[in-house]
C-alpha cells in the first residue's frame, strides 16, 4: 500500500514522503496514529501544495532540537542517587522515566521518555551514557553518575534471621 507520511517515522521516512509498506503496518498503526494517509489522487495533489509548508515546519523542528542538543551538551553530566547495596548493586533500576524527570529538574530541559535510549540497565553505582534522540538526524549523549544515597546491608543470612527472630 502507498502512503503518505504526515510525521516522521523511524526506519521509515520523514513528513511528506510517498512510501510503500505492508497493508496491515499502514491499517493497524500508520493511519490510526495519525502518522500516514493513503496515497489518494486528491492526498497526492495535497502533498504537492504541502511540501512547502513539511519542509518549513521540519526546519524549525530541527533547529529547535540542535538547540536543545546545545544545551543538554552543555548541562554536562545527570547526578543520581538511590538505594543500593554494600556490593553497590540498586534496590530497583533507573528507568528512562526518571531520568527524564530528573534532568527536567536539575536543567530544566524536557525530553520525552520515548526519546532516551541506553546501551545497559542502570542497576548499579557508577558511570553510564545516556543517548538523546531529538529527532531523527539530530542525537546527543549525556553523562549519568549514579551514587549511593544510602547504604543498606544487603545480606540474605541477615535477612532470614530477622525472620526467625520475629516468628519466635
Amino acid at each position: 500500500m502507498q502512503v503518505i507520511l504526515k510525521k516522521d517515522v523511524q526506519n521509515l521516512g520523514e513528513a511528506g514522503d510517498m512510501v510503500n509498506v505492508k497493508d496491515g503496518y499502514a491499517r493497524n498503526f500508520l493511519i490510526p496514529q495519525n502518522a500516514a494517509e493513503v496515497a489518494t489522487e486528491g492526498a497526492i495533489k495535497n502533498r504537492e501544495q504541502n511540501i512547502a509548508r513539511i519542509k518549513a515546519k521540519q526546519e524549525k523542528l530541527h533547529q529547535e532540537a540542535l538547540a536543545t542538543a546545545e544545551k543538554i551538551e552543555k548541562f554536562g553530566e545527570l547526578k543520581l542517587s538511590a538505594k543500593a547495596g554494600e556490593s553497590g548493586k540498586l534496590f530497583g533500576t533507573i528507568t528512562t522515566k526518571k531520568l527524564t524527570e530528573e534532568l527536567k529538574a536539575q536543567s530544566g530541559i524536557e525530553v520525552d521518555k520515548k526519546n532516551v535510549s541506553l546501551n545497559a540497565p542502570i542497576n548499579k553505582v557508577g558511570e553510564y551514557k545516556m543517548l538523546i534522540k531529538l529527532t531523527s538526524k539530530v542525537k546527543c549523549e549525556l553523562a549519568v553518575s549514579v551514587s549511593a544515597s544510602e547504604i543498606l546491608k544487603e545480606s540474605v543470612e541477615e535477612i532470614e534471621e530477622e525472620k526467625v527472630s520475629e516468628e519466635a
